[in-house]
């Protein structure tokens, strides 16, 4: 005689719709992220549009070739000159600066962490260069203006110092960019494969040889990464450069002088009384767009050089 026990099997409905519940969840988190990506998509289309329309009409009153090729900068005066070079290489000029305190001090911090760095330290270093990235960049622009710019006056008082400094303002993007270096590149650094160490300990290598020709070409691709991510972050920097730097846009490289950048024109024009529409208020859109136009550029150089130089490991 055979006994079947009706209470210990569950009834076939509800095996049917626990068997699709995870078949409905996987639906709607694969739904979730195609509406992010969407999201993205539309929101940087967007961005594109909303600086493409203003600028057309920009260069339907101003040539494109004064535009790249004028030497003056004078949008809101009587007689207007719309020649971007001097704001563009203002930029460049607070880049360059910035990248050349930002990338040796982020570099050589990221090797130490990542090689040299004993584990109480790196547990201490490493959440207080975290905490550095959120100070306001409006206190880093005052302590460069109020300290930073005095000091290096009675530093060097042989140099003819203005009251504001793109040097200044490089030093203080510099500093700033530290942090995103140092921690970019230890990730990169840290996931260099443990067997490439132990090799080279394995041929007589010390450590300093080891860092140097081993876990620095190894983790070259994150270090690329993380110095174009420094270099976006300087590019469009406005509170400190619009602080330390002043608002003067002379066409010409110096350190000691004053200049104007971009981002700092856009800053201060946006936030100034201007009539929307105007040609002025159009000049922002334009200089928004080639600023636009610079960084993905320069992004899609860094891609294809970080896929040209990664290194992929088993």
């Amino acid at each position: 005689m055979t006994i079947t026990d009706d209470a210990a099997s569950p009834p076939l409905d509800e095996v049917s719709l626990a068997a699709s519940s995870p078949r409905y969840m996987e639906k709607a988190i694969k739904a979730a992220f195609a509406l992010c990506a969407a999201l993205s998509v539309a929101i940087t289309t967007a961005i594109v549009l909303a600086l493409l329309f203003p600028t057309i009409s920009f260069f339907s009153h101003v040539s494109i070739i004064e535009f790249f090729t004028e030497t003056s900068w004078r949008p809101a005066f009587a007689t207007p000159s719309f020649g971007v070079m001097p704001i563009v290489v203002g930029t460049l000029t607070v880049v360059f600066w910035a990248l050349l305190i930002g990338i040796p001090i982020g570099l050589l911090a990221a090797i130490y962490l990542a090689e040299y760095a004993p584990t109480g330290v790196r547990r201490v270093v490493k959440p207080v260069l975290e905490v550095l990235e959120g100070i306001p960049t409006v206190a880093i622009g005052m302590f460069g203006l109020l300290f930073m710019r005095p000091f290096l006056e009675d530093l060097m008082p042989f140099l003819q110092w203005q009251a504001f400094s793109v040097g200044v303002a490089g030093i203080m993007v510099g500093i700033m960019i530290v942090p995103l270096i140092t921690s970019v590149s230890d990730d990169a650094m840290r996931s260099v494969p443990a067997g490439l160490r132990e090799g080279a300990y394995g041929l007589g290598a010390n450590k300093m040889q080891v860092s140097l020709r081993v876990i620095f070409p190894g983790a070259i691709s994150g270090i690329i990464a993380a110095i174009v991510l420094a270099t976006s972050r300087a590019i469009g920097e406005t509170m400190v450069v619009l602080i330390v730097a002043g608002q003067t846009p002379l066409l010409g490289f110096t350190f000691t002088g004053s200049v104007q950048t971009m981002t700092a024109f856009i800053g201060s024009t946006a936030t100034g009384d201007i009539s929307t529409g105007s040609i002025v208020y159009e000049a922002i859109f334009a200089v928004g767009a080639l600023l636009f136009v610079m960084t993905l550029a320069m992004n899609m150089f860094a891609i294809r050089m970080v896929s040209r130089f990664r290194e992929v490991y088993d």
